[in-house]
Formats: structure tokens, sequence, C-alpha cells
């Protein structure tokens, strides 16, 4: 990571994952949305911009059920940059009519973009049969981009079944095995490998636009990868798995806020011992491309390297289980030794022992605080605005609502009213600095002036939250841009448990004006979290992507 960016300084950023921004193509992508998006950022007196996993999405749309734990997600490559390139035509990437420009449609999105790679991957190799760049791309990425491209072409072959489900010799192959697989499969094989070097290419040209405007990007590392995987199917030994293939036990978390009966998730647990006697190569490997890829790096549930919720693979929910410890110190050592210090946000959110406050605390790794828990029942956050300087504080995340939803759900009457006899929702209002002495069904009125019109609701209320995050000890404050919007629950990202309709909201193309970069610049500038030296850069719609090689 560059010396520029660090988590320790203090600063401020915005939650939004690619596939939300707008464009033509069905989906957010890599091209013109996302530098203005950076843009916006530079504009806003923002440092980061903070993202969800970018692997293929698995099961149910999500990011969090990639298919690989290395791989770029192909749905977004940026089409027009491979127009540019001479790869497709203005005529391949016209989008068929009625598109939902607001949602992702994600069959259509796939069924449409995968037949635009196809055409360029034609053209591709009708253009040139060696590239000293590809070439360059498969020696650099080895490691995993050969199982990866392997795994997708033999899965096609069996008709996107689970790999449990293919020819019992591909299941647990054999290197005679894969050998007749790599001959038969050879066309497929390099397609997939070029959707991946395209990918690259386009990711670590969006890194530099936005690191040269002094945004830095912070990615999302899931400690546990999904059981239909390259990752799994080539790495057995690796995981907690029967004869056939099978997990014998699964993660999840026991009940919590988000369920009574807990999030039963169906990842196939490690086979820590087998980590240990390679000396946690997978994971350095792991670590060192998310690193490639981010300024830094968000793990989702490192509570799991200090113990993992485990559940037999025939649990309907994950209320019934058992924790097992995981080498979380150990691993993490071989990893830094590897790779040098690491620049790790710590998502602690959960069940937190003195056990996993102490491996975070060792690390020194920030850990995060969400707003809209410190006005339930969470001891450990007592004051929203005296968290600890080590810490990202979140409006909320992913799987959250958003702020003005969360407001409009919270409890009232006398039944929710705590000790202090205020709701949740009052509760957070008086730490805003509103009056409270009022109906809790009021619309709240800032102390000495006039309440807003519920037009400007969803507005006053999301902003009251930003201004929470953006005034407390955290050295981070991370934003969801549904809420620097003002946006009620139908832009809500992902609902834990329900297993349709998520990961599917879009921002509006006109959402990113000028008045709202500077409102939020004032804001970061008003709270030190705007760095000294931002100098304005001019906005260019020159190519971002350096044209694949044509000779």
């Amino acid at each position: 990571m560059g010396t520029r960016f660090s988590l320790k300084q203090r600063a401020a950023g915005i939650l939004l994952h690619p596939t939300s921004l707008p464009g033509p193509h069905g989906g957010g992508d890599l091209g013109v949305e996302a530098r203005r998006f950076a843009d916006f950022l530079h504009a806003a007196g923002q440092t980061w911009w903070q993202m969800l996993p970018i692997g293929p999405v698995g099961l149910g749309n999500s990011p969090y059920a990639s298919t690989s734990a290395f791989a770029g997600n192909p749905l977004l490559i940026d089409l027009d940059a491979l127009v540019a390139d001479g790869l497709l035509e203005k005529a391949d990437v016209k989008p068929p009519a009625g598109r939902p420009t607001r949602r992702v449609d994600y069959a259509r999105v796939t069924r449409f973009r995968m037949a635009c790679l196809r055409r360029a991957f034609e053209r591709f190799l009708n253009r040139r049969r060696g590239s000293d760049d590809f070439d360059r791309f498969c020696r650099e990425q080895q490691c995993w981009l050969h199982k990866h491209a392997l795994f997708c072409a033999v899965k096609r072959a069996h008709r996107d079944r689970p790999w449990t489900q293919w020819n019992p010799a591909l299941r647990a192959p054999t290197a005679g095995a894969l050998q007749a697989a790599f001959l038969a499969l050879q066309y497929e094989i390099l397609f997939e490998t070029f959707v991946q070097y395209v990918f690259d290419r386009q990711w670590a040209a969006l890194k530099r636009y936005c690191n040269e405007r002094g945004v830095g990007l912070i990615g999302d590392l899931p400690i546990f990868v999904s059981h239909d995987s390259a990752d799994v199917w080539a790495h057995q030994e690796l995981f907690r798995l029967d004869a056939r293939g099978r997990p014998l036990e699964v993660s999840g978390v026991p009940p919590d806020y988000f369920s009574r009966t807990g999030q039963l998730w169906g990842h196939p647990l490690y086979r820590w011992e087998r980590h240990r006697a390679t000396g946690y190569a997978w994971w350095i490997a792991r670590f060192r491309r998310a690193l490639e890829q981010f300024d830094a790096v968000r793990i989702d549930h490192f509570l799991g390297f200090n113990r993992c919720w485990a559940m037999s693979a025939r649990a309907k929910t994950a209320a019934h289980g058992r924790w097992r410890r995981s080498p979380g110190r150990e691993l993490l050592e071989c990893v830094t030794k590897a790779l040098g210090r690491m620049p790790i946000i710590a998502e602690d959110l959960g069940l937190v022992t003195p056990q996993a406050t102490a491996l975070r605390e060792h690390f020194d790794y920030p850990g995060m605080r969400v707003l809209q828990f410190a006005f339930g029942d969470d001891a450990r956050y007592g004051q929203p605005l005296e968290c600890p300087r080590n810490c990202v504080v979140y409006a909320g995340t992913h799987d959250n609502d958003t702020t003005v939803g969360w407001f409009l759900s919270r409890p009232r009457g006398p039944k929710a009213r705590g000790r202090d006899g205020l709701t949740e929702a009052e509760r957070f209002l008086r730490c805003a600095g509103w009056r409270v002495a009022q109906p809790p069904s009021a619309v709240p009125g800032r102390a000495g002036s006039i309440a807003p019109s519920r037009g400007r609701l969803g507005h006053v209320i999301a902003w009251a939250m930003i201004r929470l995050a953006y005034a407390s000890r955290a050295n981070l404050a991370i934003v969801p841009m549904q809420d620097v919007l003002g946006l009620g629950s139908a832009a809500r990202m992902n609902r834990p448990g329900k297993p349709r309709g998520n990961w599917e909201w879009r921002m509006a193309p006109d959402a990113l004006t000028d008045e709202l970069a500077a409102q939020l610049r004032a804001l970061a500038r008003t709270h030190g979290r705007i760095r000294a030296a931002r100098t304005p850069i001019r906005r260019s719609r020159a190519s971002l992507h350096p044209a694949i090689p044509a000779e």
C-alpha cells in the first residue's frame, strides 16, 4: 500500500459497490461512471472508496458467495472500453430495450455481458495469437488463474452443476483427469483466462485513476469461501470435507441482531492443521492478491480468526452449533512475515470475546462501530461519539437498513422505552441535537427551528447520522451512499436471511451533484476529516484503460 493512505489518519469515505453505479449495460461497472464517482469523492473531500467483494457472484447473486477468492467479477468489465480497444463494435454493446435501470437484473445482465465478452474474445484470438502482456499476466497470476479457468470450464461442461455432482473422475481429479480436461476444454479455459486478463487491466487502471485523485480503495475479504468454488475444488485437503467432497460442518453465527435463529452461511470450515503444514501458503497468496487490488482490506467476520460457529451440514438453522478454535494469531503472523504490515480493518461485530479483542489489538487493526447499534442495547458502544480512535465508524453497513429506513422502523410507544425513558429513535435525536419532548410520531425539529417537511425528512435524518459519524473520535468514518442520498428502505443492499432480491440497488444517474459534494466536503473540513493538500484535478474524458495490444 502506498504511504499516502493510512487507516491511522483522520479521514472519511463512502461505501458503494461498483454494481450500484449507473450506466447503460444493466449494472454498474469499471467504466465512465466509476471514474465519475472517483471525481465526486475527490471533490467531496473523501479519502476512501469502500466496496464489497469484487469476485464472481455466487448463490443468490451474493458477492460473499463467490466462486473464487482470487478472480474478478466479469459483470464489472467495462464494455465501452472494449469498443475503444477494437474488440467490440458499438452495435455489440447496445443494450436491449426494456432493461431496468434502477435495479440489477442479474440473469439478463449476465446473458448480455457474457455474450459481449465472447465476441470480444473471438476478435482477440483473430487479431493476435500471442501477447506479451497477456502472457505476463498468466505468469504473474499462475498460482490461482489456471485452476479458476479450468474450474469454470469444467463447471460449464457440467451445465453449471456444483462440483460435487460432476463426473467422479473430476470431483477429486487425478493428474491424468486434469490433463484430459485441459485438452478437451482448451478454448473455454482460454476464454476464462482472457476475461480475467481484461478485468485485471481495467481494475488496475481504475485504481490508478482513484489514487491519482487522492482516493484509496478499501476491499472486502470474507473469511470463508463458498463450497462451490474453484478454491475448495482445487484444494479439497484444506477444508473439512467427506470422501465425496461434501462439507462435514458449515459456518454461520448463532442468533444475533439480524436473526433469531442465527445466520446459516453454509461455507465449509477449514482444516487448520493442513494450512499450518503449508505455512499458510493459500492465505498468503489470498492476502497478496487482495493487497494488489486495494489500498486497505476489511476482513469480513474477523472474529472467525479466533473461533468459528460450526454446525452440521444437515442443519436447517444456525441456532444449534458449537464453537471451534482458529489459529488466528499464528496465521496472521505468518502472513505478516511474508507480506509486511497489512492495512486491515477487522470486522468485529457480533459476539466479541476478550480473546478476539486481544487478537485484533495484537496486530493493531482498527475494529468497527456501527452507529445504528449505538442507540439500542449494545453496551460496548457507550456514548456514540466516544468510540476508540483506532476504529472505523459506520452509519450502517451493507447488511443494515438505510439510516432513514432504520429510523422510521424503530419501535415506539411505552414498551419501547429504555431506562432513560427514551426510545431508540428519541435517543438518536437527542444525540443529534434535536428536542425529544414531543410525541415520538412527530417529525423531529432541530432545536430552535421549524421541523423539516416530510419530503426532506430522509435527507435530514440521514445527514444527522453522517454528522455523528464525522464528529466521532474514530480515525475513519464510512457512510453508505444511500445515506448520503437520504434514501429509505427500498435502497437497502442486503437483508440477511432473505434469499432473493438482494444486491440489486443502483444509484440514479443524476445523483452525484456539485451541491452534494460541497456539502460533504464542508462537513469533512469541519470535523478534520479532509486532507490538507487536496488540489483540484482537471476532469478528463480520456480513455482510462490502456488499449489491449494489437501487435
